[in-house]
């Protein structure tokens, strides 16, 4: 029994930690000033597909696991509506992570908050939207009809306040 277990537990680990995908190819940034998230669809904690809405002025951003429990602990701690009131999205990188990972801890854990988070589960597609940033930074995306007008970079929940709550 304890062979069976250990076989499986090895096996699990193999599998979690087998080798990434060459990255070297020419990666398209897509957090740029100018280019456009009217098209970007992305699954949310319960796997709906969401769209970027045309009222969104504000795309919040956590690639690190650090900056994404700093947004959802302080979003948690608003009504449910908050982000909306204040048209603005967030998107959570959880691409890095095992996907044995991801689907026993992570989504469980997102699918206790009342807020939309938007998810990045794919290495590849999280990887333009990571390149030329700070990925261990809180990213916001000003939007104007779908486009990016600026980008700031923040690593504060007060910032993050500031910043949504900004007319």
């Amino acid at each position: 029994m304890k062979k069976i277990i250990f076989t499986m537990v090895a096996a699990l680990l193999l599998i979690g930690c087998s080798p990434k995908e060459n990255t070297d190819t020419k990666i398209e940034a897509k957090i740029v000033i100018g280019s456009s998230l009217s098209d970007l669809t992305l699954n949310d904690q319960f796997e709906k597909e969401q769209n970027i809405k045309e009222s969104t002025t504000k795309i919040i951003f956590a690639f690190s696991k650090d900056m994404a429990h700093a947004c959802n602990d302080f979003f948690a701690t608003q009504k449910p509506s908050y982000l909306d009131e204040n048209y603005t999205q967030f998107v959570a990188d959880v691409s890095t992570a095992p996907s044995i990972i991801t689907n026993m801890f992570i989504m469980p854990g997102l699918k206790e908050f009342k807020h939309t988070v938007l998810i990045l589960e794919d290495e590849k597609t999280a990887l333009a939207f990571k390149a030329g940033i700070d990925a261990e930074k809180i990213i916001v995306a000003y939007l104007d009809k779908g486009k990016i007008t600026q980008i700031k970079t923040i690593v504060s929940v007060d910032e993050l306040k500031n910043i949504i709550e900004a007319k």
